[in-house]
């Protein structure tokens, strides 16, 4: 019996959801609302972020996610950068429109401070690879004939699932404070590694009658008590429309003086998205990139007056 490389992501996207909702309360509430409205959950797109700089094992920056992602049929559509953020992003697409969009950001670690760089070099110059040989092995066919035998399928999205997260040691806790003065970014990543950032509601698929948009969903979300950016980015009817809850936050260990502890800290927020119609090829189809300054502006939803 086998399996083809579309189930072996579908099942991977899946667990990757269920991790998410694990931590994010407030996409568990998105999920329950929608359903109990009788609508679906359909994600536009999934968010990664990453440092640009030798990170041991493992490959650096964007390839720390495009090595494997290139295995399960996802290729790379357009780049982004953000020249303030020293950030360059690249977005990857998956032959089947329904499965979500993935954004692959990184920071550009040279273009910190020097004392930042050093930071964050200390930190993941070591860093091990954390897939077996096996699990590369089984990737390399994957993406070769297209469809692995099920049991090794099974064993392959169990290890993939486990590489989204911190995959070096605990950091210093007055590194990830000094390095958050100047990189909020920076910070979250030696906190949270491979971990998905955010995920994103594709609503135009919802079917919620009464949420029949992102403005409306938005004020269901907000009246059901879950906490969500002031101001909507991007104009009604334009082609592309974002808002987002506000970031959880989650008790991470740090090392102290005294050994390990725990501060508080952002994780993740639970991102919206509506698409208007675009003429490409002379057919009209959903806008499915990204615009600049919305996605800079989204960036900052990990920032908080804490952190």
């Amino acid at each position: 019996m086998k399996v083809t490389a579309k189930e072996i992501t579908k099942a991977l996207l899946t667990r990757l959801w269920v991790m998410y909702l694990d931590r994010v309360s407030y996409a568990r509430e998105y999920q329950r609302l929608v359903n109990e409205k009788g609508g679906s959950v359909v994600n536009d797109h999934i968010a990664f972020r990453t440092f640009n700089t030798h990170t041991g094992e493992q490959p650096e920056g964007i390839r720390a996610i495009k090595h494997i992602i290139s295995c399960l049929e996802y290729v790379p559509v357009e780049k982004y950068n953000f020249r303030k953020k020293k950030l360059n992003a690249v977005h990857f697409e998956h032959p089947d429109p329904m499965f979500p969009k993935l954004f692959v950001s990184q920071l550009e670690v040279e273009e910190l401070p020097e004392w930042a760089q050093q930071i964050i070099k200390n930190t993941v110059k070591e860093t091990p690879y954390l897939l077996s040989d096996e699990s590369i092995s089984l990737l390399a066919t994957l993406k070769e004939k297209g469809e692995l035998p099920r049991v090794a399928g099974e064993m392959l999205v169990n290890d993939l699932a486990q590489y989204f997260r911190r995959p070096w040691n605990v950091p210093q806790k007055d590194d990830v404070l000094k390095v958050n003065d100047v990189s909020q970014y920076a910070a979250w990543v030696l906190l949270h590694g491979n971990a998905v950032n955010h995920f994103t509601a594709f609503v135009n698929y919802q079917n919620v009658s009464e949420w029949p948009d992102l403005e409306s969903t938005c004020k269901g979300l907000a009246d059901a008590g879950i906490p969500m950016k002031e101001a909507l980015e991007g104009e009604k009817g334009s082609k592309l429309q974002q808002s987002a809850t506000l970031a959880v936050k989650e008790e991470v260990e740090v090392k102290g003086e005294d050994g390990i502890e725990k501060m508080p800290w952002t994780y993740a927020y639970y991102e919206l998205a509506e698409r208007g119609l675009v003429i490409e090829n002379g057919e009209e189809k959903l806008f499915s990139g990204f615009l600049g300054d919305q996605a800079r502006h989204l960036f900052d939803m990990t920032r908080t007056r804490d952190n």
